[in-house]
This record gives C-alpha cells, structure tokens and sequence, in this order.
C-alpha cells in the first residue's frame, strides 16, 4: 500500500510487477483490491498500478461532491501515476473506470500510451438523459446517507446489471462484498454526484481523436455495453472489440483466464507497434 499525497487529498495505490506500466481503474464500490487475478497475470511482464478512485477503498472521501467531479478525478489520478514514476501508461478500466480512463484518454492524452475499457461507456449522449442520470444518482447518494454501507450493498449487488454474477465461486463472491463493504457511506454518494455517468462530460463526439490502441472488452450477457462497446469501436480511429463468452458485466471475474488472455495479447501487440 502506498499512499499518494496530491495536497488536498490523498490516494491510494498499490503497485506490482516490472515492466511497462499498466494502470488499473476499478468499478463503482469497488477497489484497487478486486484486481487480484489481474494484477497476478499482467505482473511477470508490466508494472501495474491499482489505485483507489477517490472516494474508493484506502483512499480519502473528501466531504464536498466537488472534489469528485470526473474532470478533477482525471487531473488527480494523472498526478498520481505521475508521481509514481511514469509519465504515460495504458489505462485499463472496468465500468466507472473505464468511463474515467477514456476521459483520461480524451483530456489528458499525452498520459495514455493505449486504453483497455471492459464494460464502459463514453456517456449519455443526450442532455435529458444526463439530467435523468443526475437526479437517479441523487436518489442513490441519498440512500447511502441514510441507510448506510451495508444495506446499499445487498441492493446495488441485487440489480440486474450483476445477475450472470450468481454463477461466481462462493470465494470470489465474497471477496467481491467484503471489498465493497469496506467503502464509506459519504464517499460512495460523492463519487456517484461526482462521477456519475450523468455528471461526466459525454465524450461520443471526442472518440475520433482518441488515437492509442484501444481493446474494447465486453460480456456477452452484458448486452447493454456490448452495444456501447461496438459503438465505441466504430468511432475510434484504432480499436479492437472483443465479446467475452459466459460474462456479464465483470468479465475480469466471471472468466479471468479469457479476460487476461486478451489484455496480455493486446498489450503485447501494442508494445510491438511503439516505443514504450
């Protein structure tokens, strides 16, 4: 564990491996700690860099929903992998950490040597639709203020969107939980005002100047961002897609082995292209 002090706040990382690095983005109520299997398969060959998104996990949850909004998100975590030791990176991200690695991706380019996004989006294209976002959201945060941790766990692990996850081994599963309980009510309903999907800028009409290699990874059960992944494969200048078999939104922990496969591969081939 290394804490990451950037003034107001501080972040934490947790760092293995040798070689190109490799930074990795978690999920909402996740953690730097669910990359587990990910981190022991990409470590003989890259440096990974795991850190908790502010809020998240070890790292601090400020007490204004300012300190969350997704365009500081990046500043912040840029300085991080900055003060780690490396200017630029590929970003591997899962869900609200792949929407926030693309926004790396968009606003801070010169950080990102090629993007890895499992189950993510580039936002809600429509006005309305973000303004529909924001208020769900609110409806969330509120309910972790008042009800706490562990009750919005049982409920946000019950939707829909995690259903193919009741096939996951009991150890997986519980891992999975004992992480996300170990999150705080006020950073949890910050980092959705913050970092929702409706707060973010939508990137649709930014995707054709993301130029790094892009994977573009999905579950198959997920149909959801499937169909964002294609549609995000459509518009950047260099990506590839690929539907993972037997997966649902977590394709990183419902078939590791397939997940990793295609990262490693893409990485390799990546490297083979540029001078990292």
């Amino acid at each position: 564990m290394t804490r990451v002090d950037l003034g107001p706040l501080s972040l934490n990382v947790e760092i293995a491996g040798n070689g190109p690095p490799v930074v990795l983005l978690h999920g909402f109520t996740g953690s730097a700690a669910g990359w587990g299997v990910v981190i022991d398969a990409l470590s003989p060959e890259y440096t990974t860099v795991a850190i908790d998104i502010v809020g998240h996990g070890r790292s601090d949850s400020p007490p204004t929903a300012e300190s969350y909004e997704m365009c500081r998100a990046v500043d912040d975590l840029v300085a991080v992998v900055a003060k780690a030791g490396h200017q630029r990176a590929t970003w591997l991200g899962y869900s609200m950490g792949g929407r926030t690695a693309l926004q790396v991706a968009s606003f801070r380019p010169e950080a990102v040597n090629a993007l890895i996004l499992e189950g993510a989006s580039p936002g809600l294209p429509t006005v309305d639709e973000r303004l529909a976002r924001i208020a769900a959201d609110e409806v969330l945060a509120q309910r972790l203020e008042r009800e706490g941790v562990e009750p919005f766990v049982d409920f946000w692990q019950s939707i829909s969107l995690f259903a193919s996850q009741a096939s996951l081994p009991k150890a997986v599963w519980d891992r999975q939980r004992a992480g996300r309980l170990r999150n705080s009510a006020l950073g949890l309903a910050n980092s959705l005002r913050g970092m929702g999907t409706g707060a973010q800028a939508a990137l649709h009409d930014r995707l054709t100047g993301i130029t790094v290699p892009a994977l573009l990874l999905a579950g198959e059960l997920d149909i959801k961002y499937t169909d964002a992944a294609r549609e995000m494969a459509l518009a950047l200048p260099d990506a590839t897609m690929h539907v993972i078999e037997d997966a649902g939104h977590a394709a990183h922990l419902e078939q590791p082995e397939r997940f990793n496969t295609l990262v490693l591969d893409f990485l390799r081939r990546a490297a083979q292209r540029s001078e990292w």
